[in-house]
């Protein structure tokens, strides 16, 4: 994978492409429904991550790849806050199978776009007046292939009708 994507970004001659054109923050969301009371607890935090991502095709081989990462927090059963970022880029894959490019927007693309992702959303929880928030760092490469298994073990046996 990532020496496709080298080997692809370095304009090799059999026509593969990868190009990030443009990487921005589509939307992002914070809220804080028990402020100020929040405050005056004993931080003791849980945190929960969901994250998704979305790709459309805006072009012949070119791509927005959009991942949502969001974080809730709760002390106790309070909601402390509940932060979303959707982080964007626009990528032109160009020269590859769909089995590929599908890969490519899965792997590629978010890996590419969590760094952004995570600074937008550290950004958000200290601007609202809460601990810096660190993410961890994401395997989407293990994400996806995770993913895929259920759908191949689909094909392989198809559910009783």
């Amino acid at each position: 994978m990532a020496d496709e994507a080298q080997s692809a970004n370095q304009g090799g001659n059999d026509g593969k492409a990868i190009i990030p054109q443009k990487v921005y923050l589509k939307d992002v969301s914070f809220e804080t429904p028990n402020s100020p009371a929040i405050f005056t607890r004993e931080w003791q935090p849980k945190l929960g991550i969901d994250i998704d991502n979305q790709t459309t095709s805006v072009a012949e081989d070119t791509w927005e790849v959009v991942l949502t990462i969001t974080a809730t927090v709760k002390v106790g059963e309070a909601t402390a806050f509940l932060a979303e970022v959707h982080q964007a880029g626009i990528f032109t894959l160009k020269g590859f199978e769909p089995e590929r490019l599908q890969r490519l927007q899965n792997v590629y693309c978010l890996r590419t776009l969590y760094p952004f992702a995570c600074a937008a959303l550290s950004d958000l929880v200290t601007r609202g007046g809460f601990p810096q928030l660190v993410l961890a760092p994401m395997n989407f490469e293990a994400l996806y292939e995770k993913r895929q298994q259920p759908a191949a073990a689909g094909e392989a046996d198809p559910a009783p009708q």
